[in-house]
């Protein structure tokens, strides 16, 4: 694997050198693919380039490193991170922002090459997470489940237990709502208090009578979900967390 460096510094003498370094690694290998000046012509040029490691200066005109490193995290595949700085005082904010490594001006080759290395692991370790299929583990009448994240379209919390739901299945679970939710992540959307839906699972928002609502006989919001004629209950402060979501996800 050959490592897409983007180097973000404003000083033109500062990138020559570290594209030199890069140039002089020789494993793993690294390729210096683009430079920016500060954050916004980072952000511009991946908008329509993709990278594996950014090399990035933390003090630099607008928008510093440590922002722009925190905008690249809730990119969908964010690259990794290592800033290259004079200033070693921001180390702890750096690592704070998962930082592979923090290096200090004047780079020396040897450092830049664990650089490399680091970043380099932690990619490959990323892919590994990524090709492995997420499961919850389901103890159903006595026999052990395995149901794939990827079938599960929502989770509801009844009485003590918390009911699983897939296309063909209903399930349930001992673990708490929010401890699901934890685990689960962005790609599950909580709807109400009692609920969490796959994001790709939510069809429609609409006002209407919702069976088991806390407000049963009233009209209210919902959610309906695919492949069911189920609708489920939106609280009234996630109606526009909810709506903000769907439009986001372009249903």
């Amino acid at each position: 694997m050959t490592l897409r460096v983007l180097i973000v510094d404003d000083e033109e003498l500062a990138r020559l050198r570290l594209r030199s370094l890069v140039h002089e690694c020789e494993e793993p290998g690294a390729q210096v693919v683009g430079e920016a000046a500060n954050a916004v012509q980072a952000l511009s040029w991946l908008a329509q380039e993709r990278c594996d490691l950014v090399l990035l200066d933390v003090q630099m005109p607008g928008a510093d490193g440590l922002r722009l490193a925190s905008e690249l995290r809730r990119h969908e595949q964010p690259p990794a991170v290592v800033f290259v700085t004079a200033h070693p005082e921001h180390a702890v904010s750096a690592f704070d922002l998962e930082a592979v490594d923090y290096l200090t001006k004047p780079v020396r080759r040897e450092r830049l090459q664990a650089a490399l290395h680091r970043a380099h692991d932690r990619l490959r370790a990323r892919g590994a997470a990524a090709d492995a299929e997420p499961v919850l583990v389901v103890n159903d009448r006595g026999r052990v489940t395995r149901v794939p994240v990827s079938e599960v379209l929502y989770l509801k919390a009844e009485l003590k237990y918390v009911t699983l739901r897939t296309a063909r299945h209903t399930y349930v679970l001992d673990e708490s709502l929010s401890e699901l939710e934890e685990r689960l992540g962005e790609r599950f959307l909580r709807v109400h208090r009692n609920a969490l839906v796959a994001r790709r699972a939510v069809r429609a928002l609409e006002r209407r009578a919702v069976p088991g609502d806390e407000e049963a006989g009233r009209e209210g919001w919902a959610v309906r979900i695919e492949g069911t004629d189920e609708w489920l209950a939106v609280s009234r402060r996630q109606v526009a967390a909810v709506r903000e979501a769907l439009t986001a996800e372009g249903v």
